[in-house]
């Protein structure tokens, strides 16, 4: 009988995460994706009490392409999502999956004890987590 893994998020996370400033126009935004070849940006708290935002790629196509707006005259804080899902870094994996796809969301941010931002998590990236773990289980 194989054990139910317990992955941590931050064990799955990416690390290197790209921020914009809310006021950055959406094309500078879709710039800085193709550069770093991602597909989501965060958007960068304005003080200590404000929350993180983030822009993915369908946040534009919806809200900027299919609207024939100019990306030049969009800024990100209008087409963001904010507040977002954030998870612990100790999360379960499982647990992340569930809550995202309670959601209908993709990705999250991954936070620290003390609240910091340390990564991002995309559900792809989980799910291909666990689907390998469970082939090592069962080679084992």
């Amino acid at each position: 009988m194989s054990s139910i893994p317990y992955i941590k998020v931050s064990e799955i996370m990416t690390t290197d995460v790209h921020m914009i400033d809310p006021m950055t126009p959406v094309r500078e935004a879709m710039r800085s994706m193709r550069e770093h070849e991602v597909s989501s940006l965060v958007i960068a708290r304005r003080d200590e009490r404000d929350e993180l935002g983030l822009v993915v790629v369908s946040d534009i196509a919806k809200a900027v392409i299919s609207k024939n707006l100019s990306p030049d005259r969009v800024d990100v804080y209008e087409i963001m999502s904010k507040p977002v899902i954030t998870l612990d870094s100790d999360m379960d994996i499982r647990y992340a999956v569930r809550l995202l796809g309670n959601f209908g969301l993709s990705r999250a941010l991954v936070i620290n004890h003390d609240r910091n931002l340390v990564g991002i998590v995309t559900m792809r990236d989980m799910v291909l987590a666990f689907v390998e773990h469970e082939e090592k289980t069962v080679e084992a």
